[in-house]
């Protein structure tokens, strides 16, 4: 057999590359694990109590319908009209494997070989491997700025991506600014796919967007979400594509070639989290943002010169101090020197700009002031 070099030539997962210096590490320090954004702390109790329940049920190990558990697709129905006053319907809702299968089905769904999707730098890395892996033309856009996204659109654009808030920046893109990109797709007959993976963890309860006020929403904007971080269940894999009838029964065709149907055990838990762990879905909002302002705190005064752009979410964006110093020699030191593990920012970019990824949330307080002490060893 052969390996195809369209698979060859893609890189491997960024978090597991830079796990591969953690056992040269220092042993005389506690290893602080920055590189991923999934929840350390165990989910609800509530949640945890049902999936037992769901587990042990004659129902529990069945094939979930394709479609959607009809408890998740109303539970996030009232969510969506919570969130953003809009009446979205289940037949709009696509259950999934996760937010990373939700994208792949939808842009598998919506391109061919050859076509071309605009992706926003710093790009989420899975978006980018996706197109890569399935023959599609990632068209990189400097920064989130429509008019410059106007200049890359072209015969075989089919789509325009954007994470907000970003992954790996932290960055909530603002309403209008959305709506921007939302007309222009809109005039040229594009999809707008809108990750909103982390949307519960910005800073304000105000409406993401105002997208689904628009009569014919679903003809442009594909929003997709995913219900891991928010309820702490990342292994159990479940997120949801909302866009039109349409689209649903289109994507449902490749959910059924590659999974059959998103986990049942997953939608059990996204359906009960969404309606019974309110309160304690906002407990961890808050205790994140709390470890959001002591990141920035100890980022202030640039411990060892890593000066940071920007943070939010799960995420802080920072530059190194070291010059033209490959971004890996610097997570290799992070990690052997100072038992940091983070994520090189050329997972994100399409060349070394000097850019780390540190995932915060984790981390307790005085974890973070510890942080800031070893970088500014390293610095």
């Amino acid at each position: 057999m052969r390996l195809i070099p369209r698979t060859l030539d893609v890189p491997t997962s960024p978090i597991a590359d830079a796990h591969r210096w953690v056992g040269q590490r220092r042993l005389d320090l506690r290893l602080l694990d920055m590189s991923q954004a999934a929840p350390s702390y165990p989910t609800a109790p509530v949640i945890a109590e049902h999936i037992a329940a769901v587990a042990a049920s004659p129902d529990g190990g069945r094939y979930a319908p394709p479609p959607g558990l009809p408890v998740l697709l109303e539970a996030f129905s009232r969510d969506l009209h919570r969130c953003y006053g809009a009446d979205i319907d289940g037949g709009r809702i696509l259950p999934t494997g996760g937010c990373n299968q939700a994208f792949c089905v939808v842009t598998s769904t919506l391109t061919r070989p050859g076509d071309e999707v605009i992706l926003p730098v710093p790009y989420y890395f899975n978006h980018d491997m996706w197109l890569k892996l399935d023959g599609i033309v990632p068209r990189y856009l400097d920064r989130p700025d429509p008019e410059q996204a106007r200049g890359l659109i072209g015969p075989l654009t089919r789509a325009i991506v954007l994470v907000t808030p970003g992954n790996p920046t932290g960055v909530t893109l603002e309403p209008d600014l959305i709506e921007r990109f939302y007309q222009l797709a809109r005039d040229h007959d594009l999809a707008l796919i809108v990750d909103e993976t982390y949307r519960n963890f910005r800073t304000t309860a105000e409406p993401a967007h105002r997208l689904f006020d628009h009569a014919d929403w679903d003809r442009t904007l594909v929003s997709l979400h995913s219900f891991s971080k928010d309820l702490a269940i990342p292994g159990y894999r479940v997120g949801a594509v909302v866009g039109s009838p349409e689209l649903k029964h289109e994507a449902l065709k490749l959910v059924d070639c590659v999974q059959i149907c998103a986990p049942r055990i997953g939608q059990e838990a996204a359906a009960i989290g969404l309606d019974r762990a309110t309160d304690w879905r906002r407990d961890q909002v808050d205790r994140i943002n709390n470890a959001l302002a002591h990141f920035q705190a100890v980022m202030a005064d640039e411990p060892g010169g890593f000066r940071l752009a920007s943070a939010g979410a799960f995420f802080g964006w920072v530059r190194h101090p070291f010059g033209n110093t490959a971004v890996l020699d610097v997570i290799r030191r992070l990690i052997v020197e100072q038992a940091v593990v983070a994520i090189p920012g050329t997972a994100f970019t399409p060349d070394d700009q000097g850019w780390i990824r540190f995932s915060y949330a984790n981390l307790t307080s005085d974890e973070l002031d510890d942080f800031a002490h070893r970088v500014g060893r390293l610095g």
